[in-house]
């Protein structure tokens, strides 16, 4: 095989891998939308699409992984594209537990929507706009290999564990005079805690568009520099 033909077959399965992720991505968008969709709207059958198409997400993160596997044997490539290959599957995985978390809510939304209109609901708004962001300025990043973006998610997830942590105890107040509402408020609790962690795995792939555009590993890079200022590192 000559090396002109080695280096088209190449391309295409780099072209191939990043669509996948692409389609990965807003698929795993598609559901979250649609899961707080069905909680805000009490649309029940808007939960169970979430539920039944999160198997589509499982299927590409295996397809992913096996895309990024099958270029590391046949071209061994090396420096960006190599970094390109690793990222795909790493940001697969983190882009699969989002979708989980998606069908977590519409799963919490399905049984509220069961029961009588919560008006509590409506406080997992924000939370969910902050981290929607979050999500798509980490898909930009990675997209476009934008180091700044990236870089930048970690001190803007502070602002959603702060209102995460000021709903929860909205919600953990309320449940104290809850008339009967103490089942769904304990499901918006954990809805809040999906929503949380959706906002922490957006920052994990802006980490790595950083290691994409600069192959620099900025993991735990606060508790590193908390330690060299003598303070306690904090999660």
């Amino acid at each position: 095989m000559n090396q002109q033909h080695i280096f088209r077959d190449f391309d295409k399965a780099i072209e191939a891998l990043k669509g996948e992720v692409l389609t990965m991505a807003g698929l795993t968008r598609q559901n979250l939308e649609r899961a707080m969709r069905s909680l805000l709207e009490r649309d029940i059958d808007l939960a169970r699409s979430v539920i039944a198409d999160d198997a589509d997400v499982d299927d590409l993160e295996r397809q992913i992984d096996q895309s990024g596997i099958d270029i590391l044997v046949r071209f061994h490539p090396v420096a960006s594209d190599l970094r390109l290959v690793i990222t795909s599957m790493k940001m697969a995985h983190n882009l699969e537990r989002i979708s989980d978390h998606a069908v977590n809510i519409a799963k919490r939304s399905k049984k509220i929507c069961k029961s009588t209109m919560v008006e509590d609901a409506s406080l997992t708004e924000p939370l969910y706009s902050l981290a929607d962001k979050l999500l798509r300025d980490a898909l930009m990043a990675y997209t476009d290999a934008n180091v700044t973006l990236g870089e930048g998610l970690k001190v803007r997830d502070k602002e959603l564990d702060q209102l995460h942590k000021q709903m929860i105890a909205s919600l953990s107040a309320r449940l104290e005079d809850s008339n009967g509402r103490s089942e769904n408020l304990l499901h918006l609790i954990f809805v809040a805690r999906s929503i949380e962690r959706i906002g922490d795995l957006a920052v994990n792939i802006g980490e790595d568009a950083v290691f994409l555009g600069e192959a620099r590993d900025i993991r735990h890079e606060h508790r590193r520099n908390s330690a060299e200022e003598g303070e306690s590192p904090v999660s």
